[in-house]
């Protein structure tokens, strides 16, 4: 059968010396081992960086304490300037970045500049929105012209990040940004195989303003750096899987502090019977197989109803098949390779197992090694059973599962039937939002794959079940960053029996104050 078309490669390399000064930015004891990290596209050397040790991370996060004191006391305007520099730094560099992250971690020109372009909104929206986010904010005190009650936002310190690979850029600034701005010292540490992104954040945010020793970041290796992380910051940030989720979590709640996570997804979309079928289908391509389906949030199951189900399947696959795989800079190319040979084994084990226990592949199902070691074609299966492995893990590669339903419950029912709850999608022209409003999903795209819910930043974004815990973006994802503080000024009366007064006759007029404040919303 005939599969999605090849684009011409063209891809050259990112020269590792030219990556050596962003080497540097770690926060590393001169003389450490170092780490090297390859292209998904070719198998080229992207560059080597420091294998830090638990000592460098106490000793990042000693730095970052002591920065951070000084970085709270800079007036949030002050903050917000330095971010605002940053957001046009990361325009103005916008050739060099795309270049690092596609080397990094293979994805298309496209799906690179998205995190781009993702990053420099979030910056945007928090410039704009911090200070009205952190604004101190007077509240009802206990008793009503005599307690002038005020609630502040006070920074919890030093905020951990621990970042995976598959958006490098995104889930660097996207934490970091909300952190900073209010008031906190971040550490972070990006996963190892994609670590330049983060850094030439990281230094786009210095020459933007920001003091050294208010940011650092740590390479290496996660199992080893991860405990030294928590054990030393005052709150993290993790995205990753939900089986590493529980982990962390654990660790965070052994020295209560504060934990938020964003985690795995199993995300379904749903076809209902009143449908566009061909704006249904481009959807559902670009919702299934942006970045070679490893977003958290792509779709792995696609439910449709019965009266276009046949229509639906020919459109889908046809848009799926003309789509064009391919290594390098060119704006024609959809899709790039997977970003690891373990995410390779992966999604061919799973393609493999559901054949075997009597799946039917639709198209796609193979590697391309023709196009490079960690091609694989963007695949569609049916007759998925419940006991395959792709029915209910995440497969986080380019493999949808469609399956036809009878109506909306059946829909409903079955995409809720999972561990997972972060994402969901909805096609309809009428009934999209109440569909969507039954979804057990922290976001819900009508009529959109992911990113309607994704790009709306002044909306919290984040996972129900074992997706996570927690949300960013929006209010939610800055104030999670701080502690509230209650002031309370009492004047001329205390609160409690006054001078002169019977306990008794004071119990009598507070129980007359309840009675009457109760008669009021």
């Amino acid at each position: 059968m005939p599969g999605p078309t090849s684009a011409g490669t063209g891809w050259k390399p990112v020269a590792p010396a030219s990556l050596s000064r962003l080497s540097n930015l770690v926060a590393s004891a001169a003389g450490s081992p170092v780490r090297a990290s390859y292209s998904p596209m070719d198998g080229s050397l992207v560059g080597e960086v420091p294998a830090c040790t638990p000592s460098d991370v106490k000793n990042a996060v000693a730095r970052v304490r002591a920065g951070q004191r000084t970085w709270a006391a800079v007036s949030i305007r002050e903050r917000r300037a330095v971010v605002a520099r940053f957001h046009r730094l990361l325009l103005r560099q916008e050739a060099q970045i795309l270049d690092l992250v596609q080397a990094e971690s293979g994805k298309s020109r496209l799906n690179a500049f998205e995190e781009l372009a993702d990053a420099a909104l979030t910056a945007a929206y928090y410039v704009r929105t911090a200070e009205r986010h952190l604004r101190p904010a007077r509240r009802r005190g206990a008793a009503p012209g005599l307690t002038r009650t005020v609630e502040y936002r006070v920074p919890k310190g030093v905020v951990g990040i621990i970042s995976p690979w598959n958006y490098p850029l995104t889930l660097a600034v996207s934490d970091a940004i909300p952190a900073l701005l209010a008031g906190n010292g971040v550490v972070l540490k990006p996963d190892s195989q994609t670590p330049f992104s983060a850094l030439l954040a990281l230094e786009l945010l210095r020459e933007a303003g920001l003091p050294e020793d208010v940011f650092q970041i740590v390479t290496g290796d996660g199992t080893s750096l991860g405990p030294a992380i928590i054990g030393g910051v005052d709150f993290l940030m993790f995205t990753g899987s939900s089986e590493t989720g529980r982990i962390v979590g654990k660790q965070c709640a052994d020295r209560l502090i504060g934990f938020s996570a964003e985690l795995g997804g199993k995300n379904a979309l749903l076809v209902l019977d009143d449908a566009d079928i061909g704006r249904a289908a481009r959807g559902a391509a670009q919702a299934c197989f942006s970045n070679s389906g490893q977003l958290c949030i792509s779709i792995e199951r696609i439910y449709v109803h019965r009266a276009v189900y046949g229509q639906f399947l020919a459109t889908f696959t046809g848009q799926v098949e003309a789509l064009r795989l391919g290594a390098g800079p060119g704006w024609d190319i959809d899709m790039g390779p997977l970003t690891g040979r373990k995410q390779l084994e992966r999604v061919n084990g799973h393609v493999q197992e559901a054949l075997a226990k009597g799946a039917r592949l639709i198209t796609g199902g193979r590697g391309r090694p023709d196009l490079g070691p960690l091609f694989y074609e963007p695949t569609i299966l049916a007759d998925v059973t419940g006991d395959m492995l792709v029915a209910r893990e995440e497969t986080f590669g380019p493999v949808v599962a469609v399956y036809r339903v009878e109506d909306d419950d059946e829909a409903v029912a079955l995409a809720n039937d999972s561990p997972y709850g972060l994402n969901a999608s909805v096609w309809s022209a009428r009934r999209g939002v109440g569909v969507g409003r039954r979804l057990l999903a922290g976001t819900v795209n009508v009529n959109d794959g992911y990113s309607a819910a994704w790009a709306s930043h002044d909306a919290s974004m984040g996972g129900m079940k074992d997706s996570g815990a927690g949300r960013r973006h929006g209010r939610a994802g800055i104030l999670k960053y701080t502690e509230a503080q209650t002031v309370a000024v009492q004047r001329l009366l205390p609160v409690g029996t006054p001078p002169g007064m019977t306990n008794e006759r004071y119990a009598r007029l507070v129980r007359g104050a309840i009675k009457l404040m109760g008669r009021f919303p």
